[in-house]
């Protein structure tokens, strides 16, 4: 399948699902935002920045595992309770807590050596959360079978990040332009909404991984 039909497939899905993905992960994409803007406007900017991290850590492994189990459910044709995938994303949180951390990490050190390590490894540990999250894998075992599964679909998987990471962050930039001092009011709406959207990456990377991994595991 070219990179094409995987994002038409992937927002398909999200159309017909948008109401559900709402109900799942909106309320911690704004309660994170709400943290981070607790953060900013109460402590030193050095400790602000250490506490983001923090907050990152705890809240993103949340609304992301809890949106993989609801992606690997609705394939199958189930309709879970939202609680209940929050409730199994909470148990699953101390690992994708410990592979956001490593994974984040090596991107951004990727990216500092001149962008396109960052680059690589974004698209090399590409599946290590669904690894994770539906294969049970510890966060070590899920970066090195990601590697294994990536191999030989670089540049397809690249290709679906690029269309989807660009846009975003463009309108990133717009709208950092737009409002370049916001309300914390504002500020919250802007952090929810572009949060919000980047979880359309997940889907696309579920997308991929249901394809090459499934053709994976059939051979």
């Amino acid at each position: 399948m070219n990179p094409l039909d995987v994002l038409r497939d992937s927002f398909r899905f999200t159309q017909r699902n948008l109401g559900a993905i709402v109900q799942l992960c909106l309320p911690l994409v704004i309660l994170e935002a709400l943290l981070q803007q607790v953060i900013e406007h109460t402590l030193a900017p050095d400790a602000s920045r250490a506490y983001s991290i923090v907050v990152g850590l705890v809240m993103y492994p949340l609304y992301v595992g809890a949106l993989i189990l609801f992606l690997d459910a609705r394939t199958r044709g189930d309709s879970p309770r939202t609680k209940d995938l929050w409730a199994t994303a909470l148990t699953l949180w101390p690992r994708f807590a410990v592979l956001t951390a490593i994974s984040t990490l090596l991107v951004w050190l990727g990216l500092s050596l001149f962008y396109l390590p960052g680059l690589w490894l974004m698209v090399v540990l590409g599946f290590a959360e669904y690894l994770l999250v539906l294969r049970g894998l510890s966060a070590l075992g899920a970066m090195q079978e990601s590697l294994r599964l990536t191999r030989g679909h670089f540049w397809r998987i690249l290709v679906c990040l690029l269309c989807v990471m660009t846009p975003l962050l463009l309108l990133k930039e717009a709208t950092d332009a737009v409002y370049p001092n916001p309300s914390p009011m504002l500020a919250t709406v802007l952090d929810s909404a572009q949060s919000f959207l980047q979880l359309f990456t997940s889907v696309v990377l579920f997308r991929l991984f249901m394809l090459i991994g499934g053709d994976a595991d059939a051979r």
